[in-house]
């Protein structure tokens, strides 16, 4: 996935890494669990009735260079231009979502990279229960724990699920193959998921930020603080929502 304006220098800044960029395990987790922490996962757009734009050159001015963030094909967009330049092959997958009650398209964007000749399943955005960090294939059907949160990747035959354990249930996020998947094949699904009255990020704020202690939500009017095992709600009146997005997310309100 190429863009002109992608420079790795001002992504590596953007995310506050410094460290080596040499191609391995170890780059992969630091790159995801830095984007995680410093770009969140938003729907701002969506609700100010903008639209979201999956232009590679607008993905990175919007994520990059004017410090916001994005839904699926914006933030997993920006990641992978990250491995091609960093020369990891990687390999886009459409996933379902499965956490609803009745069955929904593939409209979810997640990214399959290659290091050391092991593949890793990378998500950077899925809001609530999202990976933590990149889940190795080799790891289907068991048991991983990341962090304070707890992962099964399940696979029969063709088909991968994964899923998370919450309040002692697991529960199924989203199911995919391997099936070969391009940047361009998602069109339909985010025109779909930025304009259709019946999706969640047209009715209300979806607002996740990874920290290394847990993870920040805004939903609603809900801000919910996620600090290990902990969970801390508060619900939020609307004139606040511009002192929420600034000092837990550090976003600002589109025009």
């Amino acid at each position: 996935m190429l863009a002109q304006n992608f420079k790795l220098d001002d992504y590596l800044q953007r995310i506050h890494y410094q460290g080596e960029i040499t191609p391995s395990a170890v780059l992969l987790k630091a790159l995801m669990q830095q984007q995680l922490f410093h770009i969140p996962f938003e729907n701002l757009d969506v609700l100010a009735g903008k639209g979201i734009s999956i232009i590679p050159e607008d993905i990175v001015a919007k994520l990059v260079y004017q410090q916001r963030g994005g839904y699926c094909y914006e933030v997993n967009g920006l990641f992978s231009m990250a491995l091609q330049a960093l020369n990891i092959p990687y390999q886009l997958v459409a996933a379902r979502p499965m956490f609803y009650p009745m069955k929904r398209p593939k409209t979810h964007m997640a990214v399959i990279a290659k290091v050391e000749g092991q593949e890793y399943l990378c998500d950077l955005g899925f809001g609530s229960y999202s990976i933590r960090e990149p889940l190795h294939l080799a790891d289907c059907n068991q048991t991983i724990q990341q962090d304070f949160d707890t992962f099964q990747l399940l696979k029969e035959g063709d088909e991968y699920i994964l899923q998370a354990l919450v309040e002692g249930n697991w529960i199924n996020q989203y199911g995919f193959n391997r099936c070969p998947t391009e940047f361009i094949d998602f069109t339909p699904a985010n025109w779909m998921n930025s304009t259709h009255k019946d999706v969640i990020f047209m009715q209300k704020y979806l607002i996740v930020k990874f920290t290394p202690q847990g993870r920040t939500i805004l939903f609603g009017d809900q801000l919910k603080q996620v600090i290990g095992k902990t969970t801390q709600v508060q619900t939020i009146q609307l004139n606040d929502v511009k002192t929420v997005l600034r000092e837990y997310f550090n976003l600002t309100m589109p025009s």
